[in-house]
Order: structure tokens, then C-alpha cells, then sequence
């Protein structure tokens, strides 16, 4: 995959009132069915098939609009999972398009459980699992966000899938939600806060050196809504990729996330979706004309910061 002067994630996350218009109006044929990995899909015209058609159709247009000023793409699983029986399939179908548009992709699914049950969350989103009838594929995420709260052990199995596939995991550590203050700024009694304490978790499960950038494989998700822990988890995870979700529509502005680049170009990365998919809604422009304008926005503006981080460093 060629290198991308860009640190934006476009985040998937469609809301099903909120979709572009057009989005999967002629339904009937199997090209219509043909966002649906595998072909498993029967051409019917049902609320849920149609919904899924839809759904694919719009999250397609939305890459095909902004691909070239993203890294990545952001599958927030909810979103899919909701569809029912059609939503992993198109999940996978949209996994696969991004990959072809030469984008990684971040499974999001804050999944947290213990042995087996981890290690089977962990398949199902990165290289599958060995059926009695043959593999079974999962979704080939390149990154996938993980809650840390069970402790370590529960953490490992995810790292162990994202290795073997050549990915990583995001650990996540400070939120963008205003109810984190209740658990992750808890003060423990051996010194620091929750927060920071998963940080130094992250900080030693992570190998270095990986890739070219030399990061970690293991990262952390810090809200973009609370700029003012960066600089202190940076010194807590100097290795680390940041996914740093909430800029936009929560409040986050890329001008206040300049720790993130401490680590080099790579270390930040900049999570939106409303604010790109929703774009035209305060433009007035074409859907596609507003996300690829409001994507090429924010990756000009990380751009210019991490370029002054790294130029100070």
C-alpha cells in the first residue's frame, strides 16, 4: 500500500435516517446484491434487504468521495450489526471495497472478553477461524479497538489474531464521551489515574518498530474532546498509534492535537464521520462534493501540524 500524506479515518457510522440521497433506489437485480460479499444474499425487495443495499450503497459513495484524502476507513460494527442477518456481509463487502481503494481499515467494536470468547471476537474480525468444512473468513480489519477493563488477559487474544494478519490492536484509554471522567480519571491508590495506568499497559503489550513508521502494533484511542491528556499519554506510550475519534460534531479540533505527532507523522490519527458524511448539510453543496472537500479540509490541516511537530522535535 503506497504511503498517504494523510492522518484522516474516514468513520463509517451511517445513520439509517441520514443516508445520501439515492442510496440504493433500484433494487431487483443482482447487481443491486453485489455490495453483499459472497453472493449469499437472495434479490429481494424487503424492508431489510432494502435498508442493507442502502446502507452499502451510501458508506460506497461516501469512500469513492473522499478515499484519496483518507488512510483508513472506520467500520463502527453497531452500525452494521443492527442490519441483521445482512450486516456482516456488509461489513465485509465494504472492508474489502476500502481495501481496494487502498485504505486500511479499523474494525471498531470496543470488544473486551476472556479466552475463548476473546479469541473468537478476534477471528471474526481479522484472518477467520478453521471450520469443520473449512475456514471461515472473518473481516480482515487492520486495526481493531479493544477494551482493556478485563485486564491483560484479555487483551492478548486480540493482539495474538492482529499479529498473525499483520495488524494491530487500539487500546481504548482516555474516550471522547463525557461519562470516561467517571471511570478513567479515577484516582487509584498506588498514583496516576485509571487512565493512565491502561496507558502503561498499552505501552508494554506493544512491539516496536514495526512497519516503516517504527510505531508499536499496539495503539490507543484518545478522545479528540480532551486534548489536554496527549502530551501526558505521549510520555506514557511514546511508540504508540493514537486513533483520535471526535473531532467535529463532538467538538475536537485538529489544531489542539499536536502531542499526537510527537511519535512522527503515523502517530496521530485523525477520526470523522459526521462531519465529513454530513458535510452538505451546512455547504449546501452535492453530498460528494461536500465530504471530499471537508476531508481534503482536515487533512491539510493535520498535514500542516504534524509537519510543524515533526519540523520541532
Amino acid at each position: 500500500m503506497a504511503e498517504r500524506e494523510s492522518q484522516i479515518v474516514l468513520g463509517l457510522d451511517p445513520d439509517l435516517l441520514s443516508l445520501w440521497p439515492g442510496s440504493g433506489e433500484a433494487l431487483g437485480s443482482q447487481h443491486d446484491i453485489e455490495p453483499f460479499q459472497g453472493g449469499a444474499v437472495p434479490v429481494e425487495t424487503g424492508p431489510e434487504e432494502r435498508t442493507a443495499v442502502a446502507v452499502a450503497s451510501h458508506c460506497r459513495a461516501l469512500i469513492d468521495a473522499t478515499a484519496e484524502a483518507c488512510v483508513a476507513v472506520k467500520l463502527q460494527l453497531a452500525r452494521f450489526e443492527v442490519l441483521g442477518r445482512h450486516g456482516l456481509a456488509v461489513a465485509r463487502g465494504l472492508a474489502a471495497y476500502a481495501r481496494a481503494a487502498g485504505l486500511l481499515v479499523i474494525a471498531d467494536g470496543k470488544r473486551g472478553d476472556i479466552d475463548v470468547s476473546a479469541a473468537a471476537y478476534a477471528a471474526a474480525l481479522t484472518d477467520g477461524i478453521e471450520g469443520p468444512f473449512g475456514p471461515v473468513p472473518g473481516l480482515g480489519a487492520d486495526l481493531l479497538t479493544v477494551n482493556p477493563l478485563m485486564g491483560r488477559d484479555a487483551l492478548e487474544p486480540f493482539l495474538a489474531a492482529a499479529r498473525r494478519s499483520g495488524g494491530g490492536v487500539l487500546v481504548l484509554v482516555r474516550t471522547s464521551n463525557p461519562g470516561a471522567a467517571d471511570v478513567e480519571d479515577l484516582e487509584l491508590a498506588a498514583g496516576g489515574s485509571v487512565w493512565e495506568r491502561i496507558a502503561r499497559l498499552a505501552d508494554e503489550l506493544g512491539e516496536r518498530g514495526v512497519g516503516e513508521s517504527g510505531l508499536s502494533d499496539v495503539g490507543a484511542v484518545l478522545g479528540a474532546t480532551r486534548p489536554e491528556h496527549l502530551a501526558r499519554a505521549r510520555e506514557l506510550m511514546p511508540a504508540a498509534p493514537l486513533l483520535l475519534p471526535g473531532v467535529g460534531a463532538q467538538g475536537g479540533r485538529v489544531q489542539e492535537l499536536g502531542a499526537a505527532f510527537a511519535a512522527g507523522r503515523a502517530g496521530g490519527l485523525i477520526s470523522a464521520s459526521r462531519s465529513i458524511s454530513e458535510a452538505h448539510r451546512s455547504s449546501g453543496e452535492a453530498p460528494a462534493r461536500a465530504a471530499r472537500a471537508e476531508a481534503e479540509r482536515l487533512r491539510e490541516s493535520a498535514w500542516a501540524l504534524s509537519s510543524e511537530v515533526c519540523a520541532t522535535s
